[in-house]
Formats: C-alpha cells, structure tokens, sequence
C-alpha cells in the first residue's frame, strides 16, 4: 500500500496493543513522533512526490508458528524487501499480535537516502511471484486453492476477486456452454467480457466484470481462464448429450439390437410413428399387396405365331 501521511500510518502500526518494533533503519525509534519526523525529514528531498508512505502487512499461515522467532522474520522481512527492491531507504519492521497467525507491519520511506523514488509499478504481480518464492523455498504453508480465505477481512479488489471466484464456480457445474454460463452469471450481476484475435473471431481471453471492477479469468483464478472453463463446458455439455439423446445406447433398447439387413431403418433414426406401427398387434403379418411397394411385375407371356 502506498500512502501521503507517515503520521496516521506510524502511529497505527506501532501504537497497536502489543506491538513491538523488531527492526529499523535511518529513523529514532525512542518515541512515535521521532519516528514521524524522521521520515517527514527524507521526504523533502523529492517534495515532488505526494505518496512517499510505503506500507507492507506481511503474513505467514498459523501452521507455520512454531518455525518462526523474531529473528527469522526479520530476516525474511530483509529478504522479502530486497527482492521487492525496496533498498537503501528508512524503514520499520513491527511484529503484531492481535491475531492468530504470524504477521509483521514494514514501513518504509519511497523516497530513498539519495532522494530517488523506489518505484511501485508491478508491484502487486511481483508480490504475488516474490511470495510464493519465499514460501516455497523456506517451507511454509501454501494452503491449497481458496477455500481457506477468511472473505470477512478482505477489501475492495480483492474481496471484489473473492466473490466473483465462488460465484463462477457455483455456476459452472450448472452450464453446458457459454451462453449458459452468462445467463447464470447475469443473473449474480457478472457479465464477460471476450477478447479476441485482433482481426478475427477467435477469441483469445476472458474478463469477468462486476461492478465497476473488471478481472482477467485467469487472474482470479487458474481454473476460470478462457481455455480451462472452455475444456470443462464441453465436458459437462458432452454428458447432458449423452443423458437427453434417443440415440445413447445407455437409454435406448432398440439400438442395442443391431439389424442383419443393411438399409433396415432401426431404433437410432426411427421417427415415433414408424415405431408405434412396428409395436403395433399386425407387425409380423403378411402385408397387403396392395401396400407392398416393390411388387414384382407381372411378365406377360409372348404369344407365339403358329406358321
């Protein structure tokens, strides 16, 4: 998070109850207002730059408890911060205990010790990479999938994110094809949005809107890209053919009975009344000639002349 004012942002990441400031760098640390001044200070040598607050929540699952101490978070604070290239700038790292996972709070200054802004562009996607990183090569826990998110504390995109990622998965499994799929969607106030093959009808992605809030499918989840929900829609709408179709040989007796005549119509291309009239008590009897239509015409005997 980025932000204009270091007071509102020190004060409540220190003055929370049971804070405790584990590391620092380029600020005094002996009472809140120093810390605020300190970086007011640095601020002014890049008065051009409006949000200079720079603000970090950084958590670990409560599975992960016991292999953490307040030295290695801090070094995985230091780790984590220079792989996000926030270097050579003030900076707080305050371990929080108000809740039951483990969690640190990084203040830094955007405006480093030269007076040169740390840059925030991509910085959400390079989180994301720069996380999992860590978490992987240090072996915390890596909850599987999104089942596990407490929806109550999430914000704004993200919890905009949330709802869509239950909402379409709810819908899903209800859906044969993608008109389908919008019809069920539009009814919970999502709409897609395709993109296309520039100069063609092949598309190429989808987005999910709600709102005002738009979301490519494959960044609210890995499963809900273009190509995932296209493989499970022709899957489910593969089973709803099989189900309803006369010709499925799960639901129609007649076709399991092969005829020993090629061109002999059978149960897979029989209309209803072809069928009512072969269940009927006449099948089997000899048909009227009169009804038969290939009858064999008749040779008429040539009459010899007698010399």
């Amino acid at each position: 998070m980025t932000g204009k004012s270091f007071g509102g942002c020190v004060r409540y990441v220190v003055q929370k109850l049971g804070a405790e400031v584990l590391d620092w760098d380029g600020v005094r640390t002996d009472t809140v207002a120093s810390m605020v001044a300190d970086f007011n200070l640095q601020r002014k040598l890049n008065p051009g730059l409006e949000k200079a607050v720079g603000h970090i929540a950084l958590n670990w699952s409560v599975h992960d408890k016991a292999k953490l101490s307040d030295r290695v978070m801090v070094e995985r604070a230091s780790e984590y911060m220079e792989k996000m290239q926030i270097t050579g700038t003030q900076y707080l790292i305050v371990l929080h205990r108000d809740r039951e996972h483990p969690h640190l709070h990084i203040v830094y200054n955007r405006v480093n010790y030269e007076g040169k802004t740390i840059p925030d562009r991509f910085q959400h996607r390079r989180n994301v990479r720069v996380c999992r990183e860590l978490t992987e090569r240090h072996g915390y826990y890596l909850a599987p999938g999104k089942g596990q998110v407490k929806l109550e504390r999430l914000k704004g995109a993200d919890k905009a994110k949330y709802e869509l990622h239950d909402a379409i998965r709810q819908a899903l499994p209800k859906a044969g094809t993608w008109q389908e799929l919008e019809s069920l969607l539009r009814g919970k106030g999502i709409s897609i949005d395709y993109k296309y093959k520039r100069g063609t009808q092949q598309v190429q992605g989808i987005s999910f809107r709600m709102g005002e809030l738009s979301f490519k499918g494959s960044s609210v989840d890995r499963s809900l890209s273009y190509g995932a929900i296209s493989r499970q829609l022709d899957q489910q709408h593969s089973k709803q053919e099989k189900l309803v179709s006369p010709g499925s040989r799960q639901h129609s007796p007649l076709s399991q009975t092969a005829s020993p005549f090629s061109g002999i119509t059978t149960g897979r291309n029989l209309t209803p009344g072809l069928i009512e009239g072969l269940l009927a008590p006449a099948t089997g009897q000899a048909a009227d000639a009169n009804d038969y239509p290939f009858r064999k015409k008749k040779r008429s005997k040539k009459k010899r002349i007698r010399l």
